[in-house]
């Protein structure tokens, strides 16, 4: 039986050659589609770092109101504009030195040391207020701007800050005062407690609103600017910060802050309604401290960060001018919270 051959199919030239290259078109498409994706990943990737540089950037240079007023036109008081260094000559500050109502003074100074975002006046407080009650009271008053106010200079959560504050206390003691004071807000008042570790020339503190950066509270600040996750984001911010900010966050000793026992009487003043720095961070350092500290803690129950004084002015004046007294005129007493 004769089978009909199959007709032979004459391909032609281009025909032939399209067959040829088919796989190479394919593998060109291939490298063409990687080489995008890669491309796509890669520019990802940096727009997620420069994202995270950005916020290791702003954390360390927040806004900052220009001042508004003065001692002077506030509350009437006389003063002097200051600058001092800060004591390990990292940076030049500058400020207000009230001196006391009467002369003479009692030679008690006490140091405003105002919170993160804020300078001298810190006006949401308002510092002005308890200058003028101080003021009253015959204390000398040192009213500065800590270094990251100045646009070239960057905020380092305690860091550079502690020294500036340590170069405030010298000048106070430069100017003859027998006893020097911190009254501390926010990152104001941590920076008092790291400076309080470094020196034995602060006789008594009042800290409102502790606010100590660690990396619980880094990453509710972070959040303050984009709602980003824990992870990755907190570790890259760490990376970036000494890289753009020139310190390392690992170089704030939040765990020798809370654990110290601190040489001087505190009296720390809170709110549990703080959404910042949360209060029983600062239970933990006042318990801490040792029975005859004469340290004491407010726990207000309604108040939020920073803003104790406004809503208790009456209460919170009595407190803190008792405090004052209570250092210059009685020995240690007893630490306490039931106040």
């Amino acid at each position: 039986m004769e089978t009909n051959p199959l007709p032979s199919v004459q391909l032609t030239t281009a025909q032939l050659e399209t067959a040829l290259n088919r796989p190479l078109l394919v593998k060109r498409r291939v490298k063409q589609v990687l080489i995008a994706l890669i491309s796509l990943l890669l520019l990802l990737f940096s727009l997620v770092m420069a994202f995270h540089a950005y916020i290791a950037w702003s954390l360390a240079r927040p806004h900052i109101d220009p001042l508004r007023s003065n001692p002077s036109l506030s509350f009437g008081a006389a003063y002097e504009d200051i600058t001092f260094p800060s004591l390990n000559d990292s940076s030049i500050l500058s400020g207000w030195y009230i001196p006391a109502a009467s002369s003479p003074s009692i030679g008690k100074t006490v140091i405003f040391s105002h919170g993160y975002g804020g300078n001298r006046e810190e006006i949401w407080v308002p510092l002005y207020s308890l200058a003028q009650e101080l003021h009253k009271q015959n204390y000398n008053v040192l009213m500065f701007d800590y270094g990251y106010v100045q646009p070239e200079i960057s905020a380092t959560g305690g860091i550079r800050e502690s020294q500036e504050l340590l170069g405030a206390v010298k000048y106070a003691k430069d100017k003859g005062a027998e006893s020097v004071y911190i009254w501390g807000f926010s990152m104001g008042a941590g920076t008092a407690l790291q400076a309080a570790l470094q020196t034995k020339d602060i006789d008594g503190m009042i800290l409102d609103s502790t606010f100590i950066l660690e990396p619980e509270t880094m990453y509710h600040n972070m959040k303050q600017i984009a709602n980003l996750p824990k992870f990755p984001s907190l570790a890259l911010v760490h990376l970036f910060f000494p890289l753009i900010n020139g310190v390392s966050l690992n170089q704030i000793p939040y765990n020798q802050v809370k654990e110290a026992q601190y040489s001087m009487p505190i009296l720390f003043i809170h709110g549990k309604q703080d959404q910042r720095a949360p209060y029983e961070m600062v239970q933990e350092i006042f318990r801490n401290q040792s029975a005859g500290s004469s340290s004491q803690l407010w726990l207000t129950p309604n108040d939020t960060h920073e803003l104790i004084f406004k809503a208790q002015k009456k209460t919170y004046l009595s407190l803190t001018m008792g405090f004052l007294k209570g250092m210059n005129t009685k020995p240690a007493l007893s630490a306490s919270s039931g106040i």
